[in-house]
């Protein structure tokens, strides 16, 4: 298995891109100092991997927010568009019900090989508080257990001006479905 620690060349240049991401888009995390941000990240190495893995499916990871109980600092997915780890089904379960044209994979093991945790709906609606996001796109949320045991599984989106939540079967898949992750730093 691969190491889930970044070189110290990318682990730089990953700060960088983050650090510029979160200085282009201050109206996300007002109050917060990305020397307190770059500081949390640099004792946090395994958490550096996670932001990678969210960059580089053009995820677009930023600050949105501090967890006032853990001090931790909350990264979302801010990509306009669903982040590139589409055409995936909803958990393995779902994957593994499928008889004929399987999907690469699901979105619970991507998001657990990530290091990362689904978007909730709580934690959707926030994100669009902060711009407008999956115009085009929609992405998987976090679906409560009772829903899932039934066979279904949940996605949102923005239309005509409003957020959306819909249903699927967990089964399904789109190429222009993915998920957004939140890691806490």
């Amino acid at each position: 298995m691969a190491s889930k620690k970044l070189s110290p060349e990318k682990s730089s240049e990953l700060i960088e891109i983050l650090k510029t991401r979160f200085e282009n888009n201050l109206l996300r995390h007002q109050n917060i100092e990305w020397r307190n941000v770059q500081e949390k990240l640099e004792n946090h190495p395994e958490k550096l991997w996670s932001l990678y893995e969210m960059e580089i499916t053009e995820g677009e990871p930023d600050v949105i927010g501090k967890d006032e109980n853990t001090g931790e600092y909350i990264f979302f997915d801010c990509a306009p568009e669903s982040p590139k780890r589409r055409s995936l089904c909803y958990d393995y379960p779902a994957w593994n019900s499928r008889k004929a044209n399987k999907p690469e994979g699901n979105i619970v093991d991507k998001a657990n090989e990530m290091g990362i945790d689904i978007l909730t709906e709580e934690q959707y609606r926030h994100l669009q508080q902060l711009g407008k996001f999956d115009l085009k796109t929609s992405s998987w949320i976090k679906t409560p257990k009772n829903i899932r045991e039934l066979g279904g599984a949940l996605f949102c989106d923005r239309r005509y001006d409003t957020v959306f939540m819909y249903h699927n079967g967990a089964e399904s898949y789109y190429a222009a479905r993915g998920f957004r992750g939140c890691l806490k730093v």
